[in-house]
């Protein structure tokens, strides 16, 4: 007889992905590739952030094994959005909001000129209200451990809430 497995909601632990962001935000985690001269790796770097808090990945929508073996949503900005938006499987949940949802752990998505989003720093802390000059995030490629959002020259910026982390019990 097999084992049957139940999809449940568990919470984010937003603590792991912030703790690791400011780790390694300066740094390379040697069991991740480092895209930073081939595209970037602002959005690796995100993904490995989530998968600090929530240790589960979704095969085949979101996960890496090699840089030769991954899905374009680990390290593709717009693949990242739409992984997160839509998923009820497996791995972590989000969804768009305002700034003033967001929370530690979670998602911003710049655009610098016209055309997609093209970033995808890790937020590591907020300030009370929360607006672009309190907001800190990490990142690879430009890289930074506790950078205000309001530093960037962007033209537009989207909030990707993480909702919960989706697993198999």
């Amino acid at each position: 007889m097999g084992v049957i497995k139940i999809l449940v909601t568990t919470t984010y632990n937003r603590l792991e992905a912030v703790d690791y962001a400011r780790k390694w935000a300066y740094l390379r985690n040697p069991k991740y590739y480092d895209f930073s001269m081939i595209g970037g790796d602002c959005t690796n770097f995100a993904s490995q952030c989530l998968y600090a808090g929530c240790n589960v990945m979704n095969y085949p929508a979101w996960y890496y094994e090699s840089s030769d073996n991954r899905s374009p949503s680990w390290t593709g900005v717009e693949f990242l959005y739409d992984f997160l938006i839509k998923n009820n499987g497996l791995g972590p949940r989000g969804i768009e909001t305002e700034i003033d949802k967001i929370k530690p752990g979670d998602i911003v998505q710049l655009k610098f000129e016209p055309g997609g989003f093209v970033h995808s720093p890790v937020v590591v802390e907020t300030g009370y209200p929360v607006k672009p000059s309190n907001l800190l995030v990490a990142t690879h490629t430009f890289d930074c451990a506790s950078r205000p959002l309001d530093t960037y020259s962007y033209i537009e910026a989207r909030f990707i809430h993480i909702t919960g982390v989706g697993k198999n019990m």
